[in-house]
């Protein structure tokens, strides 16, 4: 029986280490983050872990200390391949303004579609779905359009 594989938003372990899963209140927690990330069942993108290292602070240390093997390259070629899929798909939306579509692009988001679109995998993220915006380009919305997308706030 196969299992699902997860790869892992920013804002899942700035949360979850800001807030209550702190390093010092619930090691278990990141602990098992590395048990799942070593059994493949979880992984992290190299732009994920570029946005953690610049926090300088506890969450930088332990991504690079202990959760490093975790993060795959985003120049893998079938992740190249559908980051250019998401990047069409993304021009081809008139109603978001061109600075949103710019910004999308220099973010890891993209990336972060076009592994779990590539890999099969599911996205886990602590987005909010906002239909409205313009002038940022809504994340799940598009994600949803490719891939399952695991939502941690209801």
């Amino acid at each position: 029986m196969d299992c699902a594989k997860y790869v892992l938003d920013a804002n899942v372990f700035i949360e979850a280490a800001r807030r209550y899963y702190a390093f010092d209140i619930a090691p278990a927690f990141w602990e098992n983050l590395i048990q799942y990330a070593t059994s493949g069942q979880l992984q992290g993108i190299d732009r994920v872990k570029q946005e953690l290292e610049r926090g300088k602070d506890e969450l930088a240390a332990w991504t690079t200390s202990q959760f490093n093997s975790a993060f795959v390259s985003t120049d893998e070629e079938g992740i190249i391949e559908s980051y250019s899929d998401v990047m069409r798909w993304v021009q081809a939306q008139s109603q978001f303004s061109d600075v949103a579509k710019a910004d999308f692009a220099n973010s890891a988001d993209g990336w972060l579609i076009a592994c779990a679109k590539s890999k099969g995998f599911v996205l886990v993220t602590h987005e909010v779905l906002d239909q409205v915006l313009k002038e940022k380009f809504p994340f799940l919305m598009f994600a949803m359009h490719f891939i399952y997308v695991m939502l941690t706030h209801l």
